[in-house]
């Protein structure tokens, strides 16, 4: 159930004087949508969270973390296009974040598909991606959400400056270990529920 998201959008639009199916015909989404979401069995994409916003004229920030907030399960990507370190780091994911949805990528561009279906809570890219950057990688998950935590993980330090003037919030040296992915949980910039993760 995702309640945080489903009261906050309730009180959201009883401020606003609307009803459901008022709310309904201005974000262009039947009746029925609308219920589901107010009533917590599901979640808006991130595309109706922003048009949300617009409509109800409040913060896109407020409704990202109510969203946020209200996942089961967070959503974990990792881009890496060696696909034997990408699968090493997977199962040292799955060891820390046991209850996450984690998901591994070669391709950048299966990685941002992937990113406007789904809220991702944590990225961890590789810096080198072939063709691709992994920091045009950044910008591009974090503009289709500001509130993705993203980690880079890289053979090479060389890059660390670099790094941060993509507004991620951590840097990893290969090979991804239990202890570099439990120290970088702890300096998210936006923390969210674990689940279950191993402290």
């Amino acid at each position: 159930m995702t309640t945080l998201f489903a009261e906050t959008l309730k009180n959201l639009r009883a401020e606003k004087g609307l009803s459901q199916t008022q709310l309904g015909k201005r974000m262009f989404v039947n009746n029925s949508t609308v219920t589901r979401w107010e009533n917590g069995s599901r979640l808006p994409d991130a595309a109706m969270i922003a048009r949300l916003s617009r409509v109800l004229e409040v913060d896109v920030n407020t409704l990202l973390y109510a969203a946020a907030e209200s996942e089961e399960s967070p959503n974990i990507i990792m881009v890496d296009d060696n696909r034997i370190l990408l699968t090493d780091s997977l199962a040292v994911l799955e060891d820390v974040l046991p209850n996450a949805a984690i998901t591994g990528f070669i391709w950048p561009a299966e990685a941002i598909e992937y990113a406007r279906a789904n809220r991702i809570a944590l990225a961890i890219l590789d810096i080198e991606l072939g063709k691709t950057s992994g920091l045009d990688l950044c910008r591009a998950l974090l503009e289709i959400n500001p509130r993705t935590n993203v980690v880079y993980l890289t053979a090479y330090p060389d890059y660390s400056l670099d790094a941060w003037d993509t507004e991620a919030c951590g840097f990893m040296l290969k090979p991804l270990t239990p202890e570099g992915v439990r120290r970088q949980l702890q300096k998210l910039r936006y923390p969210f529920p674990r689940g279950g993760a191993t402290p």
